[in-house]
C-alpha cells in the first residue's frame, strides 16, 4: 500500500522541469550568455519529445523565447531580433500560436528602440492580423497607436477600419474599435465618430473587457457635445452593469462611482430634475461604501436639497457626511453651512 501512494503521488505531482532548461537557467545565473542560449537551443529539439502535447508546447515556449530573451539581457539586439523573428514557424510545430505572438510583439519593440519603425509597425501588424486571437495582439495595436499619434493618425485610422473588416470576428475586433474611437477623439477632433465608435464596443462586444471604458467616455463626449440625455443614457447604462455583475460575482467596473456621481450632476445642473438627482447622490455611498467619492456624493445631495427647498433633508446630508467623512475637504465649512439646521 506504501509503494502504491509513492506511485500516485508521483504520478500526480508537477512534471520535472527539461534538464536542458535547467541548465540554461543555471548558465543564465552564472553569467555564461553563450551556455545559456546554446542550453536553450538543445531544449527546443528535446521539448518536441516530451508527453503530453501540453507539457511539450509549455516547455517548448520557454525555450524558444528563452534564447532571444538571454541575447536581449545581453544586449546582443541584432542577434535577439533574428531570434525573436525565427520562433514563428519554429512554433508552430507545437500549435503556440500565443509564443509566436509574443515574439514578434518583442521583436517589434526591440526594432523600434534600435530606431527602425518600419520595422517595428510591420512586425506588430503582423501579431494584428496572424495572430487576432492572442493577448499580444492587444499589445501590439497598442504599440501601433501610439506610433500613430506622432504623425500619421490619418492613415492609421484608414488602415484600422481595412483591418476591422477582416477581424471583426476575432479577438482583436473590440480593440480595433476601441483605438479608432482613441483617435477620433484625440488626434482626428472628431468627438461624433468617436462617440459612435465607443457605442458599437459594448453593442457589438457585449463581453468585452474594454465594454464599461467605452461606455465612460462615450458619455464624457456626450456631455462636450451638450448631448445631456445621451450622457445620462449611457451612464444608467454603465450603471446596470453592476446588477448584472453582483448577480453573475464578475468584476465591477472601475467607472462605477463616478459614473453614479456624474449621473447626479447631469440631472441636476442641466436636465433640472432634482428628485432624480438626490436620488442618484443617495445611492453612491450605499452601492459603493468604500469608493472614495462618498463625500463628494453627499455633498452633491446637500447642495441639491437646498436647490429643492429641502433644508431638513440638506441638514440630514450634511450630518451624514460629517459622520461618515470627518476628514473630508467638504467637513472645513460645515459649521458655517449647518448654522440654518439649528
Amino acid at each position: 500500500m506504501r509503494a502504491l501512494a509513492v506511485v500516485l503521488l508521483a504520478a500526480c505531482s508537477a512534471p520535472a522541469t527539461l534538464p536542458e532548461l535547467a541548465t540554461a537557467e543555471a548558465r543564465e545565473h552564472a553569467g555564461d550568455v553563450d551556455g545559456a542560449i546554446a542550453a536553450y537551443r538543445a531544449a527546443q529539439l528535446t521539448c518536441t519529445k516530451l508527453t503530453p502535447p501540453r507539457r511539450s508546447k509549455q516547455a517548448c515556449g520557454e525555450a524558444l523565447l528563452g534564447e532571444p530573451e538571454e541575447l536581449e539581457h545581453a544586449e546582443r539586439t541584432d542577434q535577439a531580433i533574428a531570434a525573436y523573428l525565427a520562433v514563428p514557424p519554429k512554433a508552430a510545430r507545437t500549435a503556440d500560436p500565443a509564443t509566436a505572438a509574443t515574439a514578434l510583439d518583442r521583436a517589434g519593440e526591440l526594432l523600434a528602440r534600435a530606431n527602425r519603425p518600419a520595422d517595428a509597425t510591420k512586425q506588430w501588424w503582423r501579431v494584428v492580423t496572424e495572430f487576432p486571437d492572442e493577448p499580444a495582439a492587444a499589445d501590439a495595436l497598442e504599440s501601433l497607436l501610439e506610433d500613430a499619434r506622432r504623425g500619421h493618425a490619418d492613415t492609421f485610422a484608414a488602415e484600422l477600419d481595412r483591418s476591422f473588416a477582416k477581424l471583426a470576428h476575432t479577438q482583436i475586433g473590440d480593440n480595433l474599435l476601441y483605438a479608432r474611437a482613441d483617435l477620433d477623439a484625440h488626434e482626428l477632433a472628431d468627438p461624433t465618430a468617436a462617440r459612435a465608435f465607443y457605442d458599437r464596443i459594448p453593442r457589438e462586444y457585449p463581453d468585452s473587457g474594454l465594454r464599461d471604458d467605452a461606455r465612460w467616455y462615450a458619455a464624457q463626449i456626450s456631455e462636450q457635445l451638450g448631448d445631456w440625455p445621451g450622457a445620462v443614457q449611457r451612464l444608467r447604462g454603465l450603471l446596470a452593469t453592476r446588477e448584472v455583475s453582483w448577480m453573475t460575482g464578475s468584476y465591477f467596473s472601475i467607472w462605477l462611482d463616478d459614473a453614479q456621481l456624474e449621473l447626479g450632476k447631469v440631472l441636476r445642473d442641466h436636465l433640472h430634475d432634482l428628485p432624480a438627482a438626490a436620488a442618484a447622490f443617495r445611492q453612491l455611498p450605499k452601492d459603493y461604501p468604500a469608493s472614495i467619492l462618498r463625500d463628494d456624493a453627499l455633498y452633491e445631495l446637500e447642495v441639491t436639497l437646498l436647490q429643492a427647498g429641502d433644508q431638513a433633508g440638506a441638514c440630514k446630508a450634511l450630518a451624514d457626511l460629517v459622520k461618515l467623512e470627518p476628514d473630508s475637504k467638504y467637513v472645513a465649512d460645515a459649521k458655517a453651512r449647518g448654522s440654518a439646521c439649528r
